[in-house]
């Protein structure tokens, strides 16, 4: 495989920001010409990291390369600071991861590197927080996704954070002053609980859907309940429990592979 790591000013976060990405290498029977002249446009996977990461994080704990390499496959990894994959309009001068993916770096690939623009061909999935991305986009922009899978993260219900997990509504109280609002918050794409519910009541056509969660992730018991209302609502999705896993690359690494095959992206 190839991989490359690039910088450029963006528009929408305000300042320089560093992507990597991975492509498909060339073939020993293929020249050098035939391969880079071929025009092909190969399918592709955005990556999403986890609180605290960056777009290197995938390349340096996981083993995507080798994934990737299997299957023909390109993987463009962000960097996304801690942002939820929101818009953050009232940060220094601007921060808007949201709008950022769909409106700037996805047009930015695939028009400047060998990237299929088909909805058939992108696939997103993320871990923890880039796991909220993964579906804070699937839902929204269904049209742009084959697949969208959500590792160590599901859509949450708000009222039941606030009951049973209030560490984990704590962080979800600066998505909502950042919104302006409860109300806001319900209202916006970031209420993914919401979105979905809206989406599958109206038969929108939604990517394949993959979620996982170990049995001893802290998160668990919300992947529980969101795997019931998911049942309720008659979603079509698949949902994988692993025992033995926590919060840990071991297990991201495991789900990315069993996610890839579930989506059907072979070479």
């Amino acid at each position: 495989m190839a991989y490359m790591q690039f910088d450029f000013q963006s528009e929408y976060l305000q300042g320089n920001t560093t992507v990597s990405v991975i492509l498909p290498d060339k073939p020993r029977d293929m020249t050098p010409a035939q391969f880079y002249g071929s025009g092909k446009k190969y399918k592709v996977l955005w990556l999403l990291h986890g609180t605290f990461g960056d777009h290197s994080d995938w390349i340096r704990k996981s083993n995507i390369e080798l994934y990737a390499c299997e299957r023909n496959l390109a993987v463009v990894m962000p960097s996304a600071l801690n942002s939820n994959y929101a818009n953050w309009e009232r940060f220094s001068i601007g921060y808007n991861m949201y709008d950022y993916l769909t409106e700037e770096l996805m047009p930015l690939a695939h028009n400047w590197l060998p990237l299929s623009p088909r909805r058939e061909d992108n696939y997103i999935a993320g871990l923890s927080m880039g796991g909220r991305g993964a579906c804070v986009y699937a839902f929204s922009h269904p049209e742009l996704f084959a697949g969208a899978a959500a590792l160590s993260q599901v859509p949450r219900d708000i009222e039941w954070d606030r009951r049973v997990n209030p560490a984990f509504f704590k962080r979800t109280q600066g998505s909502i002053d950042n919104r302006g609002g409860l109300d806001a918050y319900l209202a916006s794409y970031e209420n993914t609980w919401r979105v979905l519910d809206e989406a599958v009541k109206n038969g929108v056509d939604l990517p394949k859907l993959y979620f996982a969660c170990g049995r001893a992730d802290p998160l668990y018991e919300g992947f529980l309940h969101f795997k019931a209302h998911a049942e309720e609502i008659g979603l079509k999705a698949k949902f994988e429990e692993i025992d033995g896993y926590r919060h840990e690359w071991r297990f991201w690494d495991l789900t990315i592979e069993k996610a890839l095959d579930y989506f059907g992206i072979k070479a």
